[in-house]
């Protein structure tokens, strides 16, 4: 039996991830409802999605999903459990350029490495793309600068 998943989602009561998938051989859109149990606003959310995805029930339907979508499906129920906003948990998986990372715990930071190596995946371009070019020369011409007065009065002969 193969099966394509097309949606994943999280349902908040009972705490629960929504796979809508299509088997392969009839082409029917079906839709998969399982439940996450023993899981609390404590649980690591990275064992739950590796215990989901390699549980026998679900092994076969999920075979498509990767565990990092997994894992952030049961960020949001972990967040939703604790009391936090759908927005603040969308929140935690964007990009912020002046988050000082150096503040950060080592499983977080992990993640915000993965996440700047999928955008950095994402963007590069191959050499296969029709838009390549090999060896781009830009020219960056100095613009006029303003002068400032203290230009002026630290020129001590330095």
């Amino acid at each position: 039996m193969s099966f394509e998943a097309k949606k994943c989602g999280v349902q908040f009561s009972p705490p629960s991830i929504v796979l809508i998938y299509q088997h392969k051989d009839t082409k029917k859109l079906r839709k998969r409802v399982m439940p996450v149990r023993n899981f609390s606003r404590y649980s690591d959310c990275n064992r739950a999605a590796e215990g989901l995805k390699n549980n026998p029930r679900h092994r076969d339907y999920l075979e498509s999903v990767s565990c990092r979508q997994l894992e952030k499906l049961l960020i949001i129920l972990r967040d939703h459990m604790k009391g936090f906003s759908l927005e603040h948990s969308l929140a935690l998986f964007q990009l912020d350029p002046e988050e000082d990372l150096n503040k950060l715990d080592d499983r977080e930071l992990a993640r915000k490495k993965e996440q700047m190596d999928q955008l950095f995946e994402k963007n590069r371009k191959h050499k296969d793309d029709p838009d390549f070019v090999y060896d781009v020369e830009k020219d960056f011409t100095k613009t006029s600068q303003e002068k400032c007065s203290w230009d002026e009065e630290s020129d001590d002969g330095f």
